[in-house]
C-alpha cells in the first residue's frame, strides 16, 4: 500500500519521557508533575463521578479550580496545592525522587563559583 502524503511528510522523533521539556519548557520538570497530579485529580473526580459542584462541596475548593484542572489551566497551581486537592478528594500520595544531571549540557551547571 503506497504512503499518503501525511505518512511521506512525517518526521520520527523520540522523546524524552517529558513533553514540556521537548518543548523547551524552563521548569519543564514542574510542569510535568503539575500535570500528572491534575490528571489524577481528574481521574478520581471521573472515578467517582463527581460534578465540579460536588468536589466543591466535598473538598472546600473553590468550582472554579476544578474547572481550571479540568480544562489543564494548571498555571495557578502550585504542586503543594494539588496535592491539598488530592488530600482532600481522600487520596494518599507517595513521591519518589530521582536527582541526576542534566542530560543535556547546562552552561549555568557547569559554572565555577568561587
Amino acid at each position: 500500500m503506497p504512503l499518503s502524503d501525511k505518512q511521506k511528510g512525517a518526521i520520527e522523533a523520540r522523546g524524552s519521557g517529558n513533553v514540556f521539556r521537548d518543548l523547551g519548557h524552563a521548569d519543564a520538570d514542574r510542569e510535568q508533575l503539575r500535570a500528572i497530579l491534575a490528571a489524577e485529580i481528574i481521574g478520581v473526580l471521573d472515578q467517582r463521578r463527581l460534578s465540579i459542584r460536588d468536589a466543591q462541596a466535598l473538598t472546600r475548593i473553590a468550582a472554579a479550580d476544578f474547572s481550571r484542572i479540568r480544562r489543564a489551566n494548571l498555571g495557578r497551581f502550585t504542586i503543594d496545592r494539588l496535592l491539598t486537592i488530592l488530600s482532600r478528594l481522600g487520596q494518599e500520595v507517595d513521591i519518589s525522587v530521582k536527582v541526576h544531571p542534566r542530560s543535556t549540557r547546562d552552561p549555568e551547571a557547569e559554572t565555577a563559583h568561587p
